[in-house]
């Protein structure tokens, strides 16, 4: 089966993918892992990568695009393949159709967990560091005994800067930008599944897997 996850920053996606490859015994492909391998196998494209990254500038398109072609033609793609963070773009998704079909595969779906941008708030924006040893507290999922103390030292938990209302509403607007139009193509295309990522995690991914297993049937 040949995947694509899409998701918005604290959707749930990271949780998901590990279960569709634990049990559906593909490989995660993100674009992160991606440019780490072609940069530590040191292949062209990887090389290329590296000089831009080190610049701390973005990789172009037609490098990205190279690295995935490569990575999906590797043997353990050979019973298909989860794709992560890729493609963020319509010509990145074109691309995508074209690397495919001169692999001779095609997208079965393209999955897509939704949640609503209020939820997505509460989510991001309720996480609680310890100052002293930085243990990990979510106010609404995982709260500390004590308000504002860290169970295991005492420490005084404070909130990341990148983790403040406005920062997170600012970051989800952004995406929702990004994806509608990646959302709309996949549509058109007849690939996107929505799925309701407001569930309990296990849920979630019970509706997934009923999703799936109509393409080992």
């Amino acid at each position: 089966m040949n995947l694509v996850l899409m998701g918005l920053p604290g959707a749930g996606k990271g949780t998901q993918a590990e279960r569709i490859v634990e049990k559906y015994d593909i490989p995660h492909i993100s674009t992160g892992d991606m440019f780490r391998a072609a940069m530590k196998e040191e292949t062209e494209l990887g090389l290329q990568a590296k000089s831009f990254i080190d610049k701390g500038e973005l990789v172009p398109d037609e490098v990205t695009i190279g690295i995935v072609r490569e990575r999906l033609g590797k043997n353990d793609c050979q019973k298909g393949f989860l794709l992560d963070g890729f493609p963020r773009t319509v010509a990145q998704a074109e691309a995508l159709e074209a690397i495919l079909a001169d692999l001779n595969k095609q997208i079965d779906y393209v999955i897509n967990i939704q949640v609503d941008k209020d939820i997505l708030m509460e989510r991001l924006t309720g996480r609680r560091i310890c100052k002293q040893c930085g243990a990990t507290y979510h106010l609404v999922f995982n709260p500390p005994a004590e308000e504002g103390k860290c169970d295991r030292c005492g420490g005084e938990l404070y909130q990341r800067a990148d983790d403040n209302a406005e920062t997170v509403s600012n970051r989800l607007e952004v995406n929702l930008k990004q994806t509608q139009p990646l959302l709309d193509f996949y549509s058109d295309k007849g690939y996107l599944k929505n799925i309701n990522g407001q569930q309990d995690i296990d849920q979630v991914f019970v509706d997934v897997d009923q999703l799936l297993g109509g393409l080992n049937a």
